[in-house]
C-alpha cells in the first residue's frame, strides 16, 4: 500500500468522523434524521468500495491482489464488521438503561466510544498484520476462537448475564476515583461543594470503552479470515463504525425485535472460524462465497425477525 494512499485516506477518515460529529452536534437526532444517515454512510461504503475496484493499481501497485479481489473483501469485511456492530448497540442500549443516562448525552458517549474503538482496533489491526505475516499458525488459534465464541454466542443471554453497572470494573474506578451520584449535563467532570470530581458519565464512557475491548477480540480476528491486507482490514472497520451513532438511535426502540440476530451471529462467527482453519488449502472458502453466505445469513435473520413479530402481535390480537 502507498504511503499516500494512507495519508489520503487518514485525510478522509478525519473528514468523515468531523461530519458525523457535526451532525450529531446537538441532543438526540430526530428517527428521520438518524435513519437519513445511517443511509448515507451505508451508502458511502459502497461508493468506497467502487473507488477501490476503479483506482485499486493505483492505491497499492505491489499488492497481490487484483481489484476485484480487493474490493469484494472490503465489501464483505464490511458487511461482517456491520453485522457485529449492530450487536454491539444492544449492550449499549442495555449499558445506558442500567446507569439510567440521559437521552441527550447518549450521542456524546457514543462518540467517545466510537473513538476508542477506533484506536483500538487500529493498533489490534496492524499488530495482528504483522504476527500473522511472520507466524501463519496464529491463524489457527482465531479459528478456535471464533468458534468457541460462536458456540458460546447460541446460548449466552446478554440481559440475564451482564450486570455492568455492579461489575468489578466499575466497582474498581468507584474505589479509586470519587465520582457523584448525579449526571452534569455533557460533562465528564464536575465542581461538587468546591472540589472536581468525575461524574457518571466518566463511568459509562470507561464502560463502553472497556466493551469496545471485548468486541474487538471477535472483530478483529473473524476480519482476517476475509483479508489480511491491513488497508483493507481498517478500512472495513472505519466504515462499519461510521454512522454507528445515528444506527443507534433508528435501532434503540427496535433492538428487542431483532430476535434472530444472535443465532445469525453465532453461525457467521463459526462460519467464519472453519473458513480461517481452510485458509491455504485446496479446500479454502473463496471471498465471494462467504460475502454471499453472510449476506444470505443477515436477510434470513432479518425476514424471520419481522415473521416472528407480526405472528406473535397477530397471536396477542386474536
Amino acid at each position: 500500500m502507498s504511503p499516500l494512499t494512507w495519508e489520503l485516506f487518514g485525510f478522509v477518515v478525519l473528514a468523515m468522523f468531523a461530519l458525523d460529529l457535526f451532525q450529531t452536534r446537538k441532543d438526540t437526532p430526530s428517527l428521520k434524521k438518524a435513519l437519513v444517515w445511517s443511509l448515507f454512510w451505508f451508502a458511502l461504503a459502497f461508493v468506497f468500495c467502487a473507488v477501490i475496484y476503479l483506482y485499486w493499481p493505483l492505491m497499492a501497485p505491489e499488492s497481490s491482489y487484483t481489484r476485484t479481489d480487493a474490493s469484494v473483501a472490503f465489501l464483505t469485511g464490511y458487511l461482517l464488521e456491520k453485522m457485529l456492530s449492530v450487536d454491539n448497540l444492544f449492550v449499549f442500549a442495555l449499558i445506558f438503561s442500567q446507569f439510567a443516562v440521559p437521552e441527550s448525552s447518549r450521542p456524546r458517549i457514543l462518540l467517545w466510544g466510537i473513538i476508542g474503538a477506533l484506536a483500538l482496533r487500529a493498533v489490534m489491526i496492524f499488530v495482528g498484520a504483522e504476527l500473522l505475516a511472520q507466524y501463519h499458525w496464529i491463524l489457527y488459534i482465531f479459528a478456535v476462537f471464533l468458534i468457541i465464541t460462536g458456540v458460546k454466542l447460541w446460548f449466552a443471554d446478554t440481559e440475564e448475564n451482564s450486570d455492568f453497572a455492579s461489575s468489578k470494573l466499575v466497582m474498581f474506578f468507584k474505589k479509586h476515583i470519587p465520582f457523584d451520584d448525579k449526571y452534569h449535563g455533557n460533562q465528564l467532570f464536575a465542581k461538587v461543594s468546591g472540589k472536581t470530581i468525575a461524574t457518571p458519565l466518566l463511568l459509562v464512557v470507561i464502560v463502553i470503552m472497556f466493551t469496545d475491548i471485548m468486541f474487538a477480540l471477535d472483530s478483529i480476528p473473524a476480519i482476517f479470515a476475509i483479508t489480511q491486507e491491513p488497508f483493507l482490514v481498517f478500512a472495513a472497520n472505519v466504515f462499519a463504525l461510521l454512522g454507528l451513532r445515528s444506527l443507534y438511535f433508528v435501532l434503540q426502540g427496535m433492538l428487542d425485535k431483532f430476535c434472530y440476530l444472535q443465532p445469525a451471529l453465532a453461525f457467521i462467527l463459526s462460519f467464519i472460524g472453519i473458513k480461517m482453519f481452510l485458509v491455504g488449502t485446496k479446500y479454502e472458502v473463496p471471498t465471494v462465497i462467504s460475502l454471499l453466505t453472510i449476506v444470505a445469513i443477515i436477510t434470513l435473520a432479518i425476514i424471520g425477525s419481522i415473521y416472528k413479530n407480526r405472528s406473535q402481535q397477530q397471536e396477542i390480537q386474536d
